[in-house]
């Protein structure tokens, strides 16, 4: 090879390995330089992956509300029935991923129809239980706000009626279910019951919606260990252990 042709391809080499440097690969493999970098012109991000629902922890020791409710209740209450309605609801979302509610659990609540049968029963029973763990405390949390207590005297003409009324909700709720304490569209308080794991943000199923500030669970799951048939005294234990704190706060939230 002569010299001139030589120095003529090393010249275009060197020119190749000098350019090099300013040429970048879009995400989709255009060519750009870094005169239109892909932050310049941003292509659009894959869709986020759907989060998994986890399961909540109590809060407590399993054994910390005795003798209301026993520790052996407890763990399989939450550690096996809770668990498996968190793992049912990621299974059952995946071939029904309500991308509207944002994948947020009181909004697909909220959407729920009689037709998406897993969502509504495991996505209710995993609400439903999330809020039971924080509605009980060990000893009960006597002091109530003085404004749930006036609605409570407004709505039911005294607390000793309230307890009456919502504890023969709970009683007669026949078969499995909850009896709940909930605010209405007029912010005003009311009682009732609800089959399985529905509740009453569920404005599709029930009779009449609301935002529960309280409910208790009368699946025999939660009390049969301890009280047998008697589900009048697993009621009466669980009006000692509510977290008047957290409910007093909840209806203070839903006046909002």
């Amino acid at each position: 090879m002569k010299k001139r042709d030589f120095l003529k391809q090393a010249g275009i080499i060197s020119a190749g390995v000098v350019l090099s440097p300013m040429l970048a690969c879009s995400p989709k493999g255009k060519v750009v330089t870094t005169e239109e970098s892909p932050a310049d012109k941003p292509w659009p991000e894959a869709p986020a992956p759907l989060a998994d629902f986890v399961l909540p922890d109590l809060g407590f020791a399993t054994n910390q509300l005795e003798p209301a409710i026993d520790a052996m209740t407890m763990e399989i209450h939450h550690g096996k029935h809770h668990a498996a309605y968190v793992n049912n609801l990621n299974k059952a979302l995946g071939g029904k991923p309500f991308k509207e509610t944002g994948y947020a659990l009181e909004d697909i609540c909220s959407v729920v129809t009689a037709e998406d049968t897993a969502v509504r029963n495991n996505g209710g029973g995993h609400w439903n239980h999330s809020m039971f763990w924080k509605w009980i405390t060990p000893g009960g949390a006597k002091a109530m706000d003085g404004s749930l207590m006036k609605a409570i005297i407004s709505s039911f003409g005294s607390y000793e009626e309230f307890v009456k009324q919502f504890s023969e909700s709970a009683k007669t709720r026949f078969g499995s279910g909850w009896a709940w304490l909930s605010v209405d569209a007029d912010k005003k308080l009311f009682i009732s019951s609800t089959p399985n794991q529905d509740n009453p943000l569920m404005k599709n199923l029930v009779e009449k919606p609301g935002r529960p500030i309280l409910g208790i669970d009368v699946w025999e799951h939660a009390y049969y260990l301890n009280y047998q048939n008697k589900r009048p005294d697993y009621i009466n234990a669980f009006m000692g252990i509510i977290n008047w704190d957290v409910v007093g706060k909840m209806y203070l939230e839903a006046l909002k």
